[in-house]
């Protein structure tokens, strides 16, 4: 069952390629057989970096996003941002910040409303936005603050990397390796592992999920050899996911969780930091993986790369990551779809 509305596609920086990528993606979407989008965009922005990368799109201003489907085939549609961006590649702008905040609040609010069924973000640059008087980390934790509110409750927001060969989801995020031991809890590995089972039950549409939990030390301890860590807090999560009905193993040698063999005993990787989630997830497939977040009360994917400033309206960046996120948006969105019917 495909949701019958666009996905709502915010622009990200446009400093950066992200109108590069997304002007991309729309005109090759017939041979990449893309579903339907809105893009949450400067209209006079994105003209004027078609006309640089010499690309012929007509695009075509509205007002709500049920007007970009019936359109999609012959034209891109722009809802056009109250905030005006400056064309500026490859230079950030604060003068841009507050088009960039814009366009990711509406195209949440549009697929809260049930206008769009899902957002895709493009890249943004946290700089910008700090010196416009952005107050959060990034994208991930002013999405979960939306969503919050729309709720009245408090979200807790997970990363996933997800590509063609796995889906990798890390406990820790963004802190320093020396801090991943002294943060690093039980609590917080059944949180985020609960939350992804979840997400792929309801909208990955797998009935029955089988976790695989990474070990944070070398042969996962070594029975305390190499650390304490595994067997006191990272074995417990896995024995209480257990009896929650997970079906969720380990802790595993993180050395050996990722090759093919490994990979085709389950659906996702629990990893206990930042890079043990995403290096594998990038070797493996760099310019298909998509990053996605879980927890949300809405699908939200995004290209797994930055804003590139330095290629920006170069007619050089691939769109392979933005055209996989709206791909498994739409996905998700449907799975999502043809669970409530």
């Amino acid at each position: 069952m495909r949701s019958a509305s666009p996905l709502a596609v915010s622009i990200g920086d446009p400093s950066g390629i992200g109108p590069d990528i997304a002007l991309s993606a729309w005109l090759h979407r017939r041979e990449r057989n893309l579903p339907p989008f809105v893009l949450l965009a400067d209209p006079a922005q994105l003209a004027a970096r078609a006309r640089c990368l010499g690309f012929e799109i007509p695009l075509a201003t509205v007002e709500r996003p049920a007007e970009a489907a019936p359109l999609f085939d012959e034209k891109l549609a722009v809802i056009a941002l109250n905030n005006a961006h400056i064309e500026s590649p490859g230079t950030p702008l604060p003068d841009n910040a507050a088009g960039v905040i814009e366009a990711i609040e509406r195209a949440v609010a549009y697929t809260l409303a049930g206008e769009a069924a899902g957002v895709v973000t493009c890249p943004i640059a946290k700089k910008p936005l700090y010196e416009a008087g952005f107050r959060h980390p990034g994208h991930t934790e002013f999405l979960a603050e939306l969503a919050s509110q729309y709720l009245g409750r408090e979200v807790t927001p997970v990363m996933m990397l997800a590509g063609p060969q796995l889906r990798a989801v890390p406990v820790t995020i963004h802190i320093p390796l020396s801090q991943v031991p002294k943060r690093l809890t039980c609590k917080e590995i059944v949180t985020v592992s609960r939350i992804t089972a979840h997400e792929l039950r309801a909208r990955f549409g797998i009935a029955a999920p089988r976790l695989a939990i990474s070990g944070l030390n070398p042969h996962a301890g070594e029975g305390g050899a190499l650390g304490q860590e595994d067997d006191a807090i990272i074995r417990p999560a896995v024995e209480s996911l257990r009896r929650e009905g997970i079906d969720a193993r380990g802790p595993y040698p993180a050395d050996t969780m990722f090759h093919a063999q490994a990979r085709a005993g389950y659906d996702a990787a629990i990893c206990m930091y930042h890079d043990q989630a995403l290096i594998p997830a990038k070797a493996l497939a760099f310019d298909e993986t998509v990053n996605v977040t879980l927890g949300l009360p809405f699908v939200r994917t995004s290209p797994d790369h930055g804003t590139a400033f330095d290629i920006a309206a170069k007619g050089i960046a691939r769109d392979d990551s933005l055209v996989a996120a709206i791909r498994l948006a739409q996905t998700l969105a449907d799975n999502a779809a043809a669970g409530k019917a």
